[in-house]
C-alpha cells in the first residue's frame, strides 16, 4: 500500500473486543496529516483511556487523487483496520467512523454511497460522526459564495458536483449519524449541515445535529476535552457500542 493510506492505531492497555474510532483528518482534501495534532491528541487522551481503539488515517490528495477517489482510499484503509481488528484486540463490527472539514466529506461519501462502500471493501460500521463540512452540499456549496479551495477540488462541472455530494448520494436508510457544525462560519457551515441531516431523516436513519458555538478548527481540537460538546458526541458513540 502507498504511504499516503496508512494509518497510526492508539491501543488501550488491556483492549478486548475493543470499540475502534476510525479518524480522518481535514485539510482542504490537499494538505494535512493523521499525526495533526487537533487530530489525535484530546481525542486519544478521552478515550483510549475508556477502551477504545483510535485509529487516525491518511489517504492520497489533490492533484493525485480526487474527492471521490479519497474517499475510497478511506474506504479502502478502513476496511485494512477492520481485517487486522482482532489482532489488535478490537472489534472489527464495532467501528465508528469519525472525521473532520473535509474528512468530514469523505466520510459522508461513505454514509450516503453503497458503491463507493462496495469498492473499497470496508464492512458494516455502527455510526458516523462528521465533524464541519462545508461540503455536505457540494451543488448548493458551489452555488453560494465559496473559498477558492473548493473550486479546486471540485471543478466546473455540475455533474461532478452531484457525483462528489453526500446529500446528492443519500437515497436510503444508513446506520445512524451525528453531523456537527459551526455556527460562526456561517452559510457555508450549518445551513449545508441542515440540508444533509434532513434528507437523512426523512429517509429513516437516525441522524443528530449538533449546532456549536466553535471555530471550524476547534470543532476538532475541542472534542475529546472535558465539555458539553464532547459529552454529547461520546453519548452518540455510546449509543452505538452500548448495543
Amino acid at each position: 500500500s502507498q504511504p499516503a493510506q496508512h494509518f497510526d492505531v492508539y491501543l488501550p492497555a488491556q483492549p478486548k473486543q475493543a470499540p475502534v474510532i476510525f479518524m480522518v483528518h481535514g485539510g482542504g482534501w490537499r494538505i494535512g496529516d493523521k499525526t495533526n495534532p487537533g487530530v489525535v491528541e484530546n481525542k486519544v487522551a478521552r478515550w483510549v483511556t475508556q477502551g477504545y481503539v483510535f485509529i487516525s488515517t491518511n489517504y492520497r490528495m489533490l492533484p493525485e487523487a480526487d474527492p471521490i477517489t479519497q474517499a475510497e482510499d478511506v474506504g479502502k484503509a478502513m476496511a485494512v483496520a477492520q481485517q487486522k481488528a482482532a489482532e489488535w484486540g478490537a472489534d472489527p463490527k464495532r467501528f465508528i467512523l469519525m472525521g473532520h472539514s473535509a474528512g468530514a466529506h469523505l466520510v459522508s461519501m461513505l454514509v450516503a454511497s453503497p458503491e463507493l462502500v462496495k469498492k473499497s471493501g470496508v464492512q458494516a460500521w455502527l455510526g458516523t460522526v462528521a465533524l464541519d463540512s462545508a461540503a455536505f452540499n457540494v451543488e448548493q456549496l458551489m452555488k453560494i459564495p465559496h473559498g477558492k479551495l473548493y473550486d479546486e477540488a471540485f471543478g466546473k462541472d455540475p455533474t461532478y458536483w452531484q457525483a462528489a455530494s453526500p446529500f446528492n448520494l443519500l437515497k436510503k436508510t444508513t446506520q445512524p449519524l451525528l453531523v456537527v457544525c459551526s455556527i460562526p462560519r456561517g452559510p457555508t457551515s450549518c445551513p449545508l449541515a441542515k440540508l444533509l441531516v434532513e434528507k437523512s431523516r426523512s429517509l429513516g436513519t437516525r441522524t443528530q445535529l449538533l449546532e456549536e458555538n466553535l471555530s471550524h478548527m476547534d470543532i476538532n481540537r475541542e472534542l475529546g476535552k472535558a465539555g458539553a460538546y464532547t459529552d454529547q458526541v461520546e453519548r452518540f458513540m455510546q449509543s452505538l457500542t452500548s448495543k
